[in-house]
């Protein structure tokens, strides 16, 4: 395939994803014991429901949802901070983490395999990273969109 054994990777991704998965909840868990009196955290508080309405209700889902957009050092640390139910919390963060692995692997791969097919044309592989760049953001406000979108669904099913 390439220079790194694909297994290799995928194993070193999934042992620093649940490593973070750990650490960013135990350290929400200890800013919460030491410093949530603090306006600084209150705020933030303030910002993770802005983005995640219901994340106490359903954290499952919201904690799935945030591993495959940009807020989920956030969550996983809110989640630590909020004493989600541990048991659930890693439910939600190694399934997560099972998807979000093996496609970060093929982004990789994939954009590594553009890279090499035409570096040859600075121009060419500049357009290839902005049209990847631009797939990344489309993708990210879809998956919350698509998140918005199951709030309302769920809130009106209950």
């Amino acid at each position: 395939m390439g220079a790194l054994n694909p297994y290799f990777a995928l194993i070193f991704v999934l042992v620093g994803g649940l490593s973070k998965t750990f650490l960013g909840y135990y350290i929400g868990s200890f800013i919460y014991d030491r410093w949530n009196h603090l306006k600084f955290f209150k705020y933030i508080e303030k910002r993770v429901f802005n983005i995640m309405p219901h994340f106490e209700q359903k954290p499952f889902w919201s904690i799935f949802i945030s591993k495959f957009i940009l807020v989920n050092h956030i969550v996983i640390l809110y989640a630590g901070y909020k004493k989600i139910i541990f048991k659930k919390y890693l439910q939600a963060e190694i399934s997560a983490t099972i998807i979000w692995a093996p496609l970060l692997l093929l982004l990789g791969y994939v954009f590594s395999y553009t890279a090499l097919r035409i570096s040859h044309e600075i121009w060419q592989f500049s357009m290839v990273v902005l049209v990847l760049f631009i797939m990344f953001i489309l993708f990210d406000k879809l998956v919350s969109w698509l998140y918005e979108l199951f709030e309302e669904f769920y809130d009106d099913n209950s």
